[in-house]
């Protein structure tokens, strides 16, 4: 009984150890605002995603924009009035309606990214979804250049240990990064 309460002491030590190093590495990502990629792809999911996408398709970063997990009865006006946002003109913006979470994003993504011939692109999630969204995107397209364009919503405390809220979704989110990176082991080792 002791040698089990010492490993399951050990495993949440390395957890929680994992999750400090997760919650640094998303609150210090650096972005680059000077690369145009070929298209600017963003998740939708949380606050202010969409609304940074188009500042960043405003701004000339790309000729086009791909909305991915829209809700199948929103239209690309209805979602420009909600968001408040125009596009410049002559900008291609395709909504995606079909995927219903991470996985299906990238899978989607990937499909449309095949067929348009794309090889790069700027990444737009939050910063706390921004680690599995490149580990599924990886897993569905290794070679593909991922320019990450993180999110950071006023409503995530930076004092995540001190906010319930805050500190449950950081975890579950490392938790969740933790199966996709293991899935990504799995696919790597089956390639091989």
């Amino acid at each position: 009984m002791k040698f089990v309460c010492k490993i399951c002491f050990l495993l949440a030590f390395v957890w929680f150890a994992g999750l400090v190093a997760f919650n640094y590495k998303i609150s210090h990502y650096q972005v680059d605002e000077n690369v145009k990629t070929d298209a600017i792809v963003v998740l939708t999911g949380g606050a202010y995603r969409i609304k940074e996408a188009f500042r960043l398709l405003n701004e000339d970063l790309s000729d086009t924009l791909f909305i991915s997990g829209v809700e199948k009865k929103i239209s690309l006006n209805s979602l420009l009035k909600a968001q408040h946002v125009a596009p410049v003109a002559n900008k291609k913006i395709i909504l995606e309606n079909s995927s219903q979470n991470t996985v299906e994003n990238a899978i989607e993504v990937n499909e449309w990214i095949r067929k348009n011939n794309i090889k790069s692109i700027r990444l737009v999630t939050s910063n706390y979804h921004m680690p599995r969204s490149l580990l599924e995107f990886q897993i569905q397209n290794k070679g593909l250049d991922v320019l990450v364009n993180p999110v950071f919503s006023k409503n995530v405390s930076s004092k995540w240990w001190a906010s319930s809220g805050t500190f449950c979704l950081i975890s579950s989110e490392y938790t969740k990064y933790l199966l996709v990176y293991a899935k990504l082991l799995v696919v790597d080792f089956i390639e091989a």
